[in-house]
């Protein structure tokens, strides 16, 4: 029954290639779906993914990296204290306006203040040594690649932010925000640049190295409950990464209109795939008629078509998979925000498979006409 699939969907090619293209498309629309959706949402985690910090210390129920509040920084000696800490390094986050060059209107920007040094944990996997090292010098700013244009400026020009004139040292690539643009300048312009004279000299986190950083939990843990620790909390990184994706991703409402246009996909390619599928029963309906009358069974012809059904799939699956690629290297070329991981692209796959079983089985109705009466007719 295998061979007799196979060979069908070969010499019939012209009645199966819609269906083919039906699954190709829907499981094309949910990967592309998928990866833009996990790269929008990733860029809230990327303060703490494009850092190497082990440990993250801020204010008590924080949601996410954009939702931090000031902290008292004297909860620093408490952290040298403890023989697991290497180090620690402040990082200030101060919401701006932007006002580029010759008065144009103003953009909602997220000043991000790190350590310029070579060293410095904040940023140490996106920003190169050689760019952050030009924050040092005051008032001085670096731009993401793709915010360029919104904020109308280049390397060299000044532009300002909350009413204090800053120039563009530098462009990075990668630091892309959620919501609004991200600009990194250093600690010092940073608290020059806050808008709350009581806050400037409170950082919004406080990033923790640890001499051991598969300690992480263990050390977090013990922290939060140590006594003189203060009102707040600690995240391992990996914790406060995934923390900020799930706030973005479910409790602003986003993820679960990206559930709601899965399933509309997937709804919609079943319908037209099994309309295919039973089109193509259809026209064969003499042939399985023949075969039943020869003593093939209506259970080895429902068989028949579940294989057809299943090289539909996975030859438009092929052809998503060879296209989305290709759709996703271009994406991540002109800085379109994509990401993929390995369970999310199999769940892509399960779901096109999914797709033509499902429309394989409501193809199965066509076998009532497959009758060996209907060869006398």
């Amino acid at each position: 029954m295998v061979a007799l699939a196979r060979k069908t969907l070969i010499h019939e090619w012209r009645r199966f290639l819609p269906a083919i293209l039906a699954v190709g498309f829907a499981g094309l629309l949910q990967l592309l779906q998928a990866a833009l959706v996990l790269g929008i949402f990733s860029s809230a985690s990327i303060y703490v993914t494009g850092s190497t910090a082990d440990l993250w210390v801020g204010y008590p129920g924080t949601r996410s990296v954009s939702l931090g509040q000031p902290i008292n920084p004297d909860v620093g000696m408490h952290l040298r204290m403890d023989p697991a800490v290497a180090r620690i390094e402040p990082f200030y986050w101060v919401d701006g306006n932007w006002r580029g060059v010759h008065g144009s209107g103003g953009e909602l920007v997220y000043v991000t203040g790190i350590d310029p040094r070579p060293d410095g944990l904040m940023f140490s996997r996106a920003l190169p040594a050689s760019l952050r090292a030009r924050l040092v010098e005051p008032d001085t700013v670096i731009v993401d690649r793709a915010d360029v244009g919104k904020l109308g400026v280049k390397v060299g020009d000044t532009a300002a932010i909350n009413g204090r004139r800053v120039r563009v040292v530098g462009v990075s690539h990668g630091l892309r925000a959620l919501g609004g643009v991200n600009v990194v300048t250093s600690i010092d312009t940073a608290r020059q640049l806050t808008t709350d004279p009581a806050s400037v000299d409170h950082p919004t986190y406080l990033l923790v190295q640890l001499h051991e950083g598969s300690q992480a939990d263990a050390v977090a843990r013990r922290l939060r409950g140590a006594p003189g620790f203060g009102p707040y909390d600690v995240w391992t990184a990996r914790q406060f990464a995934r923390r900020s994706v799930l706030y973005w991703l479910l409790d602003t409402g986003a993820g679960a209109g990206v559930v709601f246009m899965a399933g509309i996909v997937f709804l919609v390619g079943a319908v037209i795939t099994s309309q295919t599928l039973m089109a193509a029963v259809a026209g064969s309906a003499r042939e399985y008629a023949t075969l039943n009358a020869l003593g093939v069974g209506l259970r080895n012809l429902r068989w028949v078509v579940l294989e057809q059904a299943f090289w539909v799939g996975a030859l438009g699956l092929l052809g998503a998979t060879v296209l989305g690629l290709l759709l996703l290297a271009g994406a991540r070329s002109q800085d379109v925000p994509v990401a993929l991981t390995a369970p999310i692209t199999l769940v892509c796959m399960l779901l096109a498979m999914s797709l033509a079983a499902v429309s394989g089985l409501v193809a199965m109705r066509g076998l009532r006409r497959a009758d060996p009466a209907s060869l006398l007719r």
